[in-house]
């Protein structure tokens, strides 16, 4: 470890396609212990591709204030409370809605890149998973009525969301789609002419978009990472409003629905199951680190 490294190793290692189970080590001295940290299916499927790596991008420490810190790190691992991208939630909030407002944040941050008047009354979203449920609360909290969710899943949880339609086709074309799979092309035959994409999901380096009739119907595409343009004040604002109101607006019941909490040593159980039929429904998975 460097000086300027702001956080420790994590628990969990990507390697070969495996992830392997990593003991503990002692916090130093000032920093936060990873208590809980949040599993992003997507995200984490194209680490396990890579080389060998810490696995993880968000992990949940509580201070002495009994505020969780979520910051930008493994699975697991210690933080400085200075670290680079770290977020402070509201106090009292539970860890369920402190982990499902960071995903509101990256909607409401990437809703805030599109052009004026993109999100009405109707939106379609497609996707199911952590960042679909946050792109649909974001949508929600801006008041859109119906938001449509494209998924091939049978129940998925997203749909209890206020104002959620599910669906495996949709049969006509919208003016604001949102990806939130990484997978862009799935979009294009749902854009009506003139409508907006929004990219929301991380795509690969691989994916691609048909310019040609994207061209041609006037479709406006726009990169919605988090990172895109945010100072780290309005990063925090974005969070805090998120935040505040998932507590404030919905239930901790519906909230932690969304939720399953697992014990951090059977996290190499749940990543073998990422790719399966048999892998947990809850588009939220936190991997808790308190007894392991």
């Amino acid at each position: 470890m460097t000086t300027e490294l702001r956080y420790a190793v994590g628990r969990l290692h990507a390697t070969h396609g495996q992830v392997v189970l990593l003991p503990a080590s002692a916090v130093p001295e000032g920093w936060v212990a990873g208590r809980f940290s949040v599993l992003s299916p997507g995200t984490e499927r194209r680490h396990l591709l890579g080389p060998g790596r810490d696995a993880g991008y968000m992990s949940l420490g509580l201070v002495d204030d009994g505020r969780w810190l979520l910051a930008p790190v493994p699975h697991g691992a210690a933080f400085t409370p200075d670290c680079p991208g770290m977020v402070r939630a509201p106090d009292g909030a539970p860890v369920q809605v402190a982990a499902v407002a960071r995903f509101i944040q990256i909607a409401l941050l990437g809703l805030d890149r599109l052009p004026p008047g993109s999100v009405a009354d109707e939106a379609v979203v497609i996707g199911s998973g952590p960042v679909a449920v946050g792109c649909a609360l974001e949508l929600l909290r801006r008041g859109v009525k119906r938001i449509v969710v494209v998924t091939g899943r049978r129940y998925p949880p997203i749909r209890s969301v206020p104002g959620v339609v599910c669906t495996n086709h949709l049969d006509q074309q919208a003016g604001l789609v949102i990806d939130a799979t990484g997978e862009p092309g799935r979009a294009v035959p749902l854009l009506a002419p003139g409508a907006v994409l929004g990219l929301l999901g991380t795509p690969e380096n691989t994916a691609s978009l048909p310019v040609l009739p994207l061209h041609r119907s006037g479709v406006t595409v726009v990169g919605m990472h988090e990172l895109a343009t945010s100072s780290p004040e309005a990063y925090q604002a974005a969070y805090t409003t998120a935040a505040s109101w998932l507590d404030g607006r919905l239930t901790l019941r519906l909230v932690a629905s969304w939720c399953r909490i697992v014990p951090g040593e059977r996290a190499p159980e749940v990543y073998r199951l990422l790719n399966s039929p048999a892998r947990p429904a809850e588009p939220f998975l936190l991997f808790d680190w308190g007894a392991s």
